[in-house]
């Protein structure tokens, strides 16, 4: 004990802080604060500090199943835009697949026509015209169908123009290849020997089948093919008048290269006018080359050919006589330019329209020394040299028209 009381000992408590040692707290981290040890009772000096609990780590997460994890990348925006892109082109060529098989069964199944019909195609028509007429018109059922039809298998190859037959139950495949060939009805006019170019083209104007104007201008008479003209609906007028010039034409001049040299002709225009004459006056083929020896005969001699038809012709001219209208004797002797009763030589020009037979018997006549003929009564003619002979031939024939007409007149016709 010490009798100085500032250096009196204090129990409890230490003069300094012990030294620290290593991996031990500071006091002033761990002890609560100072509290005066005289007011404290003795077992709460000694009792430690409490240190505070630790809280306990966190719960590991239970892991959740694989089947349900998405990963980042399933969410990313442009993997789910690109998954709806393809769901879209896939549906699009399932229902593409399921669009071309029906529409190849509906373009090849057979069609609503039962019966044979006709089909006009005008020139320059489109497609869809043309679908849209043969739907309107019963043949196809549906026009769109066509059109996508042809649009699939025409390879670049056009529907033609013209007038079909549709056949019955005709597919649309069918009729697209039928259009496609060209091959459409062909129409017919048939210009027989002997007619006058006024009725030839009579003939022309009135075919159902034909379009468009006549020529302004009457072609020469003469000029036209006695032959048949084919074509399809709608071919112009023009065109089949200007094609029967043409061919006529040509035939012409080849038969008349092809001439005896010794012809009492001068040029092509006496020729087709002798054998417009020849073709007037016989429809027998076989006597065509004999009626033309007896012109050729005549017109070497110098004597007048005195032939009906061309009376005919100068009286009517390219109409024709009127079928009740009878030749009269005062007929015979009416000058006109074509009358070669009173006129000699050839008449100015042709009085019809010569075929082949009757140009290749101007040509080339057989070697005859006949100078008359007349009807036979039986559709033919007899041959004369003399006109005795010719005369006796002509009364038999006068004899044989009266006995005709009495036959006729007893049986009441």
């Amino acid at each position: 004990m010490s009798d100085t009381e500032g250096t009196a000992p204090t129990f409890g408590r230490r003069s300094e802080a012990p030294p620290a040692t290593e991996g031990t707290a500071p006091p002033e981290a761990v002890l609560p604060p100072a509290q005066d040890v005289s007011d404290a009772p003795p077992a709460a000096q000694e009792r430690p500090p409490v240190q505070p609990a630790a809280a306990p780590p966190p719960a590991a997460a239970a892991p959740r199943p694989a089947s349900r994890r998405r990963s980042r990348t399933s969410r990313n925006q442009i993997v789910v835009f690109m998954n709806f892109v393809i769901s879209i082109v896939v549906a699009m060529v399932l229902a593409a697949g399921i669009a071309v098989i029906y529409g190849k069964r509906a373009f090849e199944a057979p069609g609503p026509v039962a019966e044979s019909r006709t089909f006009l195609v005008r020139p320059n028509s489109g497609v869809g015209s043309i679908a849209s007429q043969l739907e309107q018109q019963g043949i196809i059922s549906d026009s769109l169908m066509f059109q996508a039809g042809v649009r699939a298998y025409a390879r670049g190859e056009t529907l033609k123009a013209g007038e079909y037959e549709i056949p019955p139950n005709a597919s649309m495949h069918q009729i697209m290849s039928l259009l496609q060939s060209g091959k459409s009805i062909m129409h017919s006019l048939t210009i027989p020997e002997g007619l006058t170019v006024q009725q030839a083209l009579r003939r022309v104007a009135e075919h159902e089948a034909l379009s468009g104007d006549m020529p302004e201008a009457m072609p020469p008479e003469g000029s036209l093919a006695a032959d048949t003209q084919r074509f399809t609906r709608g071919f112009p007028r023009k065109e089949v008048v200007a094609t029967m010039q043409a061919q006529q034409q040509a035939l012409v001049e080849e038969i008349w290269a092809t001439r005896a040299p010794d012809l009492p002709i001068a040029d092509i225009n006496e020729f087709v006018t002798l054998a417009s004459i020849v073709e007037k006056e016989t429809g027998i083929a076989s006597e065509r080359p004999h009626v033309a020896s007896v012109f050729v005969n005549r017109l070497r001699k110098k004597m007048r050919l005195q032939s009906d038809p061309t009376i005919i012709y100068g009286l009517f001219g390219g109409a024709g006589k009127p079928a009740d209208r009878p030749i009269y004797q005062s007929d015979i002797e009416k000058e006109t330019p074509y009358n070669t009763y009173v006129i000699r030589g050839l008449p100015p020009g042709p009085i019809a329209n010569p075929g082949r037979a009757a140009l290749e018997a101007v040509a080339n006549p057989i070697d005859t020394d006949d100078l008359y003929f007349v009807a036979d009564g039986t559709g033919g003619h007899v041959f004369a040299r003399t006109l005795d002979e010719h005369n006796r031939n002509v009364a038999r024939y006068r004899a044989l028209l009266r006995q005709q007409a009495e036959e006729g007149a007893g049986t009441g016709q």
